[in-house]
């Protein structure tokens, strides 16, 4: 199959563009607002949250790409590309609730959603194309992971 470069650049936009809306608002506040939070034992040092995100963003765009390359014509495709667009937005708004308005309640609100729709995306990219479900992987797990942090931070501030 013949993959073109040009809606693979538009991919990688799109979820680099959901990364710098949520870095819009997590930047002051990962320097002033969250140092003075109560953080569980598994909190890892700050320095890992930008390379791990800047991964997870190539990773989730390749997987759409991939999508988009095999299935866009689908109506099952087209489904799961809308429900990639419509996480990013959510992606991004879970930093607006955690960090912008300093709301750790809203973004575990928020985060489950997020999380239910990377299971869904996870599953139908698997069932479209394989390797585009095992690429959202890492992200599923991620965001596991950082609920958990998310639901610390809730019960012990």
């Amino acid at each position: 199959m013949k993959r073109s470069l040009i809606p693979l650049a538009i991919s990688l936009a799109l979820a680099y563009g959901a990364a710098f809306v949520g870095g819009l608002f997590t930047a002051g506040a990962v320097e002033t607002w969250y140092p003075t939070l109560i953080k569980p034992a598994l909190n890892p040092p700050s320095w890992i949250f930008g390379p791990v995100w800047t991964l997870l963003y190539a990773l989730m765009a390749i997987a759409a790409w991939r999508i988009y390359e095999t299935k866009r014509h689908n109506e099952e495709g087209k489904t799961l590309l809308w429900v990639y667009a419509i996480h990013l937005v959510v992606n991004a708004a879970w930093s607006i609730a955690f960090f912008g308005l300093q709301n750790p309640a809203l973004a575990l609100a928020i985060i489950v959603v997020l999380w239910l729709m990377i299971a869904y995306l996870t599953a139908g990219f698997y069932r479209i194309n394989r390797l585009a479900g095992y690429l959202l992987l890492p992200y599923l797990a991620w965001v596991s992971f950082a609920s958990y942090l998310n639901l610390s931070i809730v019960l012990l501030n």
